[in-house]
């Protein structure tokens, strides 16, 4: 299908959103500031599709840089295609390796910039059935007090499930989860995060003391690369796993359902744009599998994709649409806000981009 309409060219629009405190995970990851991408793609007619690109060296070895440096490569690959050749565009997008955020924001702002030259929009054809979504926050790994008093804030701003950062100091981690418990009680869900850091012998008694203090899930405890460990780890039952670092890719999700290693996948449009997200969704769903979307630390745009996704039939848990809570600005035009533990998608279909903030934010 052709529409005549065609690429004009790509841009890619560097900013810096600061941070309320600092957000700490895995073995040594930080972040104090939001310094991502904003990925543009302009047609001849005007039209301007975007996205949010989320660099995380630490995770998917990308850097500002290098979003700026492989859209600056594929640019000329690009630059005269039609935006409804999604053959054409899928080949491009898929002729360069692993930069997962570029990629991923790419699709996004594609599919926005076709949906409007159709004059329709990505709330118009992506709403799911579920527009009000339950969302969760990142707690960050800090001083039990710093956490304990990060949790009250998003809790007062209408959050209700608390993805708690776990990993360099299991007796702190069991130490927070309880104080985070007699604070909330009933009214708060947790879930942990370990992002890797436990190994196959620490782990059994790790997860059952997570389970015991009431604990949903566990999120990626053990290293990736132990692929067989994670499967008995799994198989022992001890509390459900999520899937987030061993299944970024379509084909890493293929390998981790054949080795039966998880209960629930953690999605990310941050990294697999729209298409693979759905793709993958209806995948989970076929097999029977939990799914909820994650937040690469998103901004507000960012947040706008990933929680179309969250409204999906398929997706079952609580989903990570709540980071713009640790952010001291955004660039949308209006506030992201929850209530009573939920987020109203449809009610943010106007939205936006504002310039005048982007320009503030801009690096």
């Amino acid at each position: 299908m052709t529409s005549g309409t065609k690429i004009a060219r790509l841009e890619a629009v560097p900013y810096r959103l600061p941070l309320h405190g600092e957000l700490a995970w895995g073995a040594h990851s930080r972040l104090s500031a939001a310094e991502h991408v904003l990925v543009r793609v302009h047609l001849e007619d005007g039209t301007l599709g975007q996205a949010e690109a989320p660099p995380r060296p630490t995770i998917y070895g990308e850097t500002v840089a290098s979003i700026q440096g492989i859209l600056a490569h594929l640019e000329r690959q690009f630059v005269g295609l039609d935006i409804e050749d999604t053959a054409a565009l899928e080949a491009v997008r898929g002729s360069v390796a692993h930069n997962l955020t570029a990629r991923g924001a790419l699709d996004m702002a594609l599919w926005d910039a076709r949906l409007q030259a159709r004059g329709q929009s990505l709330f118009g054809v992506l709403l799911g059935p579920n527009t009000r979504v339950r969302a969760s926050f990142i707690l960050g790994i800090a001083a039990p007090g710093v956490m304990l008093a990060e949790a009250r804030r998003v809790v007062e701003s209408g959050v209700r499930v608390l993805k708690v950062k776990v990993g360099r100091d299991h007796r702190r981690d069991l130490e927070v989860i309880a104080a985070l418990s007699a604070e909330f009680g009933d009214e708060v869900a947790l879930y942990a995060d370990s992002n890797e850091t436990l190994t196959p012998d620490l782990a059994p008694a790790a997860l059952d003391a997570m389970r015991d203090a009431g604990l949903m899930y566990v999120e990626e405890p053990l290293p990736v690369r132990l692929l067989r460990e994670r499967q008995a780890l799994r198989a022992s039952g001890r509390l459900p796993i999520v899937a987030d670092d061993s299944c970024f890719t379509p084909a890493d999700l293929e390998r981790e359902l054949e080795f039966g290693t998880f209960d629930i996948l953690n999605i990310k449009t941050a990294r697999n744009g729209f298409t693979d997200s759905l793709a993958m969704l209806a995948r989970a769903q076929a097999c029977g599998k939990g799914v909820m979307i994650g937040s690469q630390a998103s901004s507000g745009l960012g947040t706008l994709h990933a929680a179309l996704l969250g409204t999906q039939a398929g997706v079952t848990e609580p989903c990570e649409l709540s980071f713009v809570l640790k952010l001291r600005s955004d660039l949308l035009n209006a506030p992201i806000e929850f209530k009573d533990g939920y987020l109203d998608v449809a009610a943010l279909a106007g939205h936006r981009i504002d310039e005048e903030l982007l320009l503030a934010a801009r690096v």
